[in-house]
């Protein structure tokens, strides 16, 4: 298999499908919203990367701060927030920045993410930890430059979102939004409880936009950014 120095993947993937952004010596790429069926014709997945970050869009987490945390508890305070199966797997990943964990469950009755997973490997043969998307969309604050940090998700009729202001995180959640339309919904309705202005703010998302989804952010926003 090919390698590229200094290289990365970022891969998001749902119930529908997948998309994939790419930075290596030749510059930075994304792809479009792809179907489960072209993953194994899909040549930037016959590579190996530097990283390889896998994020599954699970509606199922919750974020705890380490004070609260305990690992022989993380189904039970998950169970708390979200509905969980006797045979949902659970796990929790450490979110530095923020001082917390966030907990999680993969099973949301999808295989693709473990089929890639297995198909896209690091230079040094390592495989990816697949995790939640709003595991990304936390990272992402920390190098947004603006005091208002916003960093969203939608995909599959869940709006994914979380935002700061400077180092200190004012929301983690997750919306059943059937539509684009409910997303903004969802969203305007957020920045209004926290009082936040989107004239004044940018608004970063960590997938494909549609070009009239994101003319519509446009209207109300004072950037839009793809992150």
């Amino acid at each position: 298999m090919d390698q590229i120095q200094k290289s990365r993947i970022s891969i998001q993937v749902s119930l529908s499908g997948y998309s994939f952004k790419l930075t290596d010596r030749d510059g930075t790429r994304s792809s479009g919203w792809m179907g489960a069926d072209r993953i194994f014709t899909t040549p930037e997945f016959q590579r190996r990367y530097d990283e390889v970050d896998i994020a599954l869009m699970t509606p199922k987490f919750t974020l705890v701060p380490e004070q609260f945390y305990s690992p022989e508890r993380v189904r039970q305070l998950l169970s708390e927030v979200v509905e969980l199966t006797e045979g949902d797997t659970v796990s929790s990943v450490y979110v530095p920045h923020f001082g917390a964990w966030l907990l999680f469950s993969n099973s949301i009755g999808e295989s693709l993410s473990r089929v890639l997973a297995q198909t896209v490997f690091t230079t040094s043969g390592e495989a990816a930890q697949v995790l939640p998307e709003i595991y990304y969309i936390l990272k992402a604050l920390e190098t947004c430059p603006e005091y208002n940090k916003i960093v969203a998700t939608w995909r599959d009729g869940y709006l994914h979102l979380a935002i700061a202001q400077g180092k200190s995180l004012q929301l983690c959640n997750v919306y059943k939004a059937v539509d684009f339309t409910t997303a903004e919904y969802f969203l305007f309705l957020a920045m209004k409880t926290l009082q936040l202005n989107p004239e004044v703010s940018t608004i970063s998302w960590r997938m494909p936009l549609a070009p009239e989804e994101e003319m519509s952010l446009y209207r109300y926003f004072k950037a839009v950014e793809r992150i």
